[in-house]
């Protein structure tokens, strides 16, 4: 069995009968119950306008959790930089790091984390990510000790260090993290295609930094774990139909179930799947296995678990399961 340190994306997921505020208290539950198993750390992504996910506002959900748990580190996984200025945001995570010293990382994607209607509200033009780059060096250095704007500074924020991250589903991304010298993310869970070429490319172009030395990889994978194989497949079928509904839903008119049921047996099913590429499915011993396997072919630093349930309580019990099962803490592997 592999010793690769086990993290958590938690999207706060808003199951069919649960409310918001269900869901953000399950969010709180699921890392208390990751702090015990011994999991790194839980990352929290930033979405919009998406029904079934709550975690849009990172950092207040954040801090949220911080203060109801004690020692896990906690982190966007990630902050949708272009929606934002790197000022606000190195003053949030200032802010979190100074509340909660040594628990706070900061993962930075270039997508907008919504469609184009959203991405307008949110008042961010569609050249904004084009300045990702340099967006998040003017970042690095406003958590520095010396501001790179004359006259600016990030209060909080400022001397924090907060640890970034890159993640990415492209070459860009491995591109970005290996030049910069961070630790790079590859969100694998739902984007599976480019994930070898991105690991090969991100260990070969590597570049030493102040905050790394070696290149620190982070893959992503799915996890449906349960008392029964029987079960797990039936929580898999239930995502496969919530990921068919938020995919190909239109607006305020939402597919029926008799719709998701024919869009799955069509081509169109087939896109669905694919993004469920990655994703251990089964008891404890078989998920434990996946990964295992999973972690041999990627030569990932670390796993990052993004696990499919259709309720709080059987995605708490799926985290529960999987630290049973294997050494979540990777304790003969070094930190990052």
């Amino acid at each position: 069995m592999s010793s690769v340190p086990l993290s958590i994306l938690d999207l706060a997921a808003v199951g069919k009968d649960e409310s918001i505020a269900e869901s953000l208290a399950g969010s709180v539950e699921l890392a208390r119950t990751a702090e015990r198993g011994g999991y790194r750390r839980v990352w929290y992504a930033e979405h919009h306008n998406i029904g079934s996910i709550a975690s849009s506002a990172t950092a207040v959900l954040i801090a949220h959790v911080a203060a109801h748990t004690e020692t896990i580190r906690l982190g966007a996984g990630g902050v949708m930089l272009p929606n934002h200025s790197p000022l606000v945001i190195a003053e949030q995570f200032g802010t979190l790091e100074s509340l909660h010293p040594g628990r706070i990382d900061l993962g930075l994607g270039r997508a907008p984390g919504s469609d184009q209607v959203t991405a307008r509200a949110i008042r961010r033009g569609p050249e904004a990510s084009e300045h990702f780059p340099e967006d998040v060096v003017e970042l690095q250095g406003l958590l520095s000790d010396e501001s790179p704007l004359p006259g600016v500074r990030a209060i909080p924020g400022q001397g924090t260090h907060v640890p970034l991250y890159i993640l990415g589903s492209s070459l860009f991304g491995a591109q970005l993290a290996a030049l910069l010298g961070l630790p790079y993310a590859f969100a694998s869970h739902f984007a599976p295609q480019a994930l070898h070429n991105a690991i090969q490319i991100y260990r070969e172009r590597f570049t030493p930094s102040v905050q790394m030395e070696q290149p620190h990889l982070i893959a992503g994978v799915g996890v449906i774990a349960a008392e029964t194989a029987e079960l797990a497949a039936e929580h898999l079928e239930a995502t496969r139909r919530a990921r068919a509904k938020n995919l190909f839903s239109r607006g305020e008119r939402r597919l029926s179930e008799e719709e998701v049921t024919a869009l799955l047996r069509s081509p169109q099913g087939v896109a669905v799947d694919e993004m469920l590429t990655y994703t251990a499915v089964g008891t404890r011993a078989d998920v434990a296995s996946y990964l295992d396997e999973f972690q041999r072919k990627t030569g990932a630093d670390e796993l990052i678990t993004v696990h499919y349930a259709s309720s709080v309580g059987d995605r708490v019990r799926s985290v529960e399961l999987l630290a049973e099962a294997m050494d979540p803490a990777g304790k003969s592997s070094s930190a990052a």
